[in-house]
């Protein structure tokens, strides 16, 4: 009896395989590399990696903030960010982000990345939000009209650094707890809680199985998993309000039927406006390249519904001035699917990126950048997220009003801001594990707390760099260097 062992043939061992053998003296069948997977067993020790990294940068570095002399102006900043803007809509935009620190915060990614390209980084890079404020999380629909909570925003998704999330998250909490009216010890709490939970939640998910780990922490595990019970409240209302935030509810309040029983916009500015026949045919027919970037399965959905009329809406903060369209839609029984056709500009990050010694992305349309983004960092995403380009610029079209709903995070109790940190620390987490072994960053972050007091410390330095930078677009807007139109 030929024995199979560490000699055999590969022969031997093919035929071994073959016959469903067990014994411990078995041998894998030797097949080809193939792309696109990884070797077995892998190569390396990402934990060790990972850990290995604190040598080089140590965890307590990482509340470090040094502004150096070149830092632009935060009004020469906001000036400089509302190029290219539609600039009738660029005085709705500087008045949102002069109402609070918090808003401002919301307006100024590309300001803020200017300072983390100047802060320590481990090198270590995931597909990133790249504007990981508190209010950009929310519920939202999933195929069957489920509610799912997740990030929802990446305008300016990109292959970066983690921690440029983490530490943007950080600080929008203890500015959020702040306008909330917390003390100081509970924005700190927040901030070195989001830490604490991303770090935890990448431990988690560093030890699991990666196809248990990829879907990990499931919406009805996530206020457990955070301990956030406080929230709980908080978030049936959210998710009542979602449910009833749809399509069908936006078209009866925005739209007015036609002779022929269509129906059409109704100007409601300055956010909502028709637009002249020539622009709304030209965001009309782009919606033919943009199915092309669907699934086929997706594609009997939209054919069963008529284009019926299109119309500018403004939306968001730091979005203001960019165009962005919904299209109306009917189905045969005249039930509306609203569409949003937004203009997908660069990232603000890339130029910082370049700064920080890593190489410029190569976007070949910025619409496909954003779309691709948030399908690697969501577990679901819409079924309808597409892009197109209109008149030589280039769009992202997602589903407008898709049950969407979300946290203010600045109205919260301050007894929940922590709550609310910790669960955005988890998501967070698992959006980066997505695209970044979770192994290597959870080797780095490590068990105890250096990390998170760190970060809460840099946290508590950038939200006071904040409010003087929202105090001088407020002084610039009162003597007038800058229009702003307060409350819309």
């Amino acid at each position: 009896m030929t024995e199979v062992g560490a000699g055999a043939t590969a022969e031997a061992a093919a035929v071994t395989a073959e016959s469903g053998s067990t014994s411990a003296g078995a041998v894998r069948r030797r097949l080809p590399r193939v792309r696109g997977f990884a070797e077995w067993p892998g190569g390396g020790a990402p934990k060790e990696e990972g850990k290995a990294l604190r040598r080089r940068v140590p965890r307590a570095d990482h509340s470090v903030l040094d502004l150096d002399a070149g830092r632009p102006d935060a009004v020469a900043a906001v000036e400089e960010s509302n190029l290219g803007r539609l600039p009738e809509l660029t005085p709705i935009r500087v008045g949102r982000m002069a109402a609070t620190p918090f808003a401002f915060l919301r307006g100024s990614a590309g300001l803020m990345a200017y300072d983390l390209a100047r802060t320590p980084m481990t090198g270590i890079r995931a597909q990133i939000c790249g504007d990981a404020h508190a209010a950009n999380f929310g519920l939202y629909a999933d195929a069957r009209g489920g509610l799912v909570i997740d990030l929802n925003d990446f305008d300016e998704t990109l292959y970066g650094p983690w921690e440029w999330d983490l530490k943007r998250l950080a600080t929008s909490l203890v500015l959020a707890g702040r306008e909330a009216g917390a003390d100081e010890d509970k924005c700190r709490k927040a901030a070195n809680d989001t830490v604490g939970a991303y770090r935890r939640t990448m431990r988690l998910l560093a030890r699991l199985p990666v196809l248990d780990a990829w879907n990990a922490i499931a919406d009805e595990e996530l206020v457990s998993h955070t301990d956030a019970h406080d929230l709980l409240g908080t978030l049936e209302r959210v998710a009542e309000k979602a449910r009833a935030n749809t399509s069908g509810r936006f078209a009866a309040k925005s739209t007015a039927v036609t002779e022929d029983g269509g129906r059409t916009f109704v100007d409601a500015p300055p956010v909502l406006r028709r637009v002249p026949d020539e622009e709304a045919a030209a965001v009309a027919a782009s919606l033919e390249a943009y199915v092309t970037t669907l699934s086929e399965d997706r594609h009997p959905l939209l054919s069963r519904h008529a284009v019926h009329d299109v119309a500018f809406r403004v939306v968001g903060t730091g979005s203001v001035g960019t165009r962005s369209y919904v299209v109306l839609l009917l189905d045969h029984r005249g039930e509306p699917l609203v569409l949003q056709v937004k203009e997908a500009r660069p990232s603000v990050l890339v130029p910082h990126l370049v700064t920080a010694g890593f190489e410029a992305p190569d976007a070949d349309h910025e619409g496909r950048r954003v779309v691709l983004g948030q399908k690697r960092m969501q577990v679901v995403s819409d079924i309808l997220l597409g892009w197109t380009t209109v008149d030589g610029l280039p769009f992202q079209v997602r589903q407008f009003r898709n049950r969407k709903g979300s946290v203010d995070p600045a109205a919260l109790a301050a007894d929940q801001i922590d709550d609310y940190a910790r669960m955005t620390g988890a998501l967070l987490a698992r959006a980066h594990s997505h695209s970044a072994d979770p192994r290597l960053i959870s080797g780095y972050c490590g068990k105890n707390e250096e990390l998170d007091e760190a970060i809460a410390d840099f946290a508590l330095t950038y939200a006071d760099r904040t409010e003087a930078d929202h105090a001088a677009l407020v002084a610039a807007v009162r003597a007038g260097r800058i229009p702003a139109e307060m409350g819309v």
